[in-house]
């Protein structure tokens, strides 16, 4: 199969999902985006620029580790892509470092941002102050309660977080009065967090973290005597943290790889967020995609005990690579993710955030052989989820 093939189309989709479903109001933006974003961000000037920032300010390359511990547990070579290590902790400072460039380009001064984990808001507030922006960050009552320590950072930068007290009061509804202040100040521009939205997001927001998969086709060759891992295996909220290292293996089909979701409470308790196992297609936030809701097409309330994770869609690039059989999908419980960062933190001394987590539980899931490397993309630290494993590890 080619690269190609798993390429955003000229009309904003992958195969049969994607599109810009969006209020008459927002066109404007959307066309000025999708116009535009492709050409900026492969002009000199703006990859000069985010080189240098991802360089100098966010401390990239980020080290591709080789986790003995942890693959003398597995029987298997096992390396940890560690973006927990970079300027804010996670992978979301690479999007959004690109998307402020993006936006002064097209002349925006004001910045809106939705976030859960609050990883997203956190690298928002961070390039905005550097880059003197005003910013409003929309999060879920539930989520500023649980990642208090990630509101307090986002406001000492300057940003106003905005509690959302609708429905779950999570990320769906933090992405729901996002829209909404967009559709109010069209002079804004939005900072999606994930691969999700309406054209041109999912693919702007896969470029911009390509840089993941790059570095990692770079760094691998000579492990364990091979040119590219057998395995790469990521975890899949809204997916922009496996979109970016899956990016340039998309055609490299001796590469297998993995995306997994929230089991949250188990798969049939009514308590989930793994939406390509439990969704439809449906519309949501702007883009076709498999979406959880119920028979009337109502989205229903997901769960994770991962903020990052307890989104009721995902970016339409993953039905199609679902339905191409390109990704296999899993599903990991929320038990299953703590015993994960339980043997993380003890075995390699490496807090997870609770979404990596579930990728690291993936690997007693995934089918491997014995001589297999495997990488395992650590999106995020686990400073954020202290309060939570303090709590639930026994």
């Amino acid at each position: 199969m080619e690269q190609q093939s798993y390429q955003v189309d000229k009309n904003g989709y992958y195969g049969n999902f994607g599109g810009a479903y969006i209020p008459e109001l927002l066109y404007p933006n959307i066309e000025e985006l999708r116009d535009n974003y492709v050409e900026i961000l492969q002009s000199t000037d703006f990859q000069n620029e985010f080189k240098s920032l991802l360089r100098d300010y966010v401390g990239r390359p980020s080290p591709l580790y080789y986790a003995g511990n942890l693959s003398d547990y597995f029987s298997r070579h096992i390396y940890l892509k560690r973006e927990d290590l970079n300027h804010t902790g996670a992978h979301k400072i690479n999007n959004t470092i690109g998307q402020i460039l993006l936006a002064e380009k097209l002349g925006k001064t004001r910045i809106i941002a939705e976030t859960g984990a609050g990883q997203h808001g956190l690298a928002t507030a961070t390039v905005c102050a550097l880059r003197n922006k005003e910013c409003v960050i929309y999060m879920g009552e539930t989520d500023m309660k649980r990642q208090a320590s990630n509101v307090r950072q986002m406001e000492l930068l300057g940003a106003k977080v905005v509690p959302v007290k609708s429905g779950n009061k999570t990320l769906k509804d933090a992405v729901n009065e996002a829209i909404r202040d967009w559709i109010n100040h069209p002079e804004s521009h939005y900072i999606i967090g994930s691969v999700v939205g309406p054209h041109p997001y999912p693919d702007l927001v896969a470029r911009l973290q390509s840089v993941i998969g790059n570095e990692l086709e770079t760094q691998f060759p000579g492990k364990a005597g091979k040119d590219y891992p057998d395995h790469i295996i990521a975890c899949v909220g809204g997916g922009s943290n496996a979109a970016g290292i899956f990016y340039p293996f998309f055609d490299n089909t001796n590469v297998k790889l993995h995306a997994v979701e929230a089991a949250g409470k188990g798969i049939n308790s009514g308590e989930t967020a793994a939406t390509m196992n439990k969704g439809n297609p449906g519309i949501l936030h702007g883009s076709k995609t498999m979406v959880m809701q119920d028979e009337h097409g109502q989205i229903t309330e997901p769960y994770s005990i991962s903020a990052g994770l307890d989104y009721p869609g995902i970016g339409p690039v993953y039905p199609h690579l679902f339905h191409t059989k390109r990704v296999s999908f899993s599903e990991v419980t929320d038990e299953e993710a703590l015993k994960a960062a339980r043997l993380c933190i003890r075995a390699e001394g490496i807090f997870p955030a609770l979404e990596s987590a579930h990728a690291l539980a993936a690997l007693d899931k995934v089918e491997t052989k014995k001589d297999d490397v495997i990488v395992v993309n650590l999106s995020g630290r686990g400073t954020k989820d202290l309060e939570t494993y303090k709590t639930l590890f026994t």
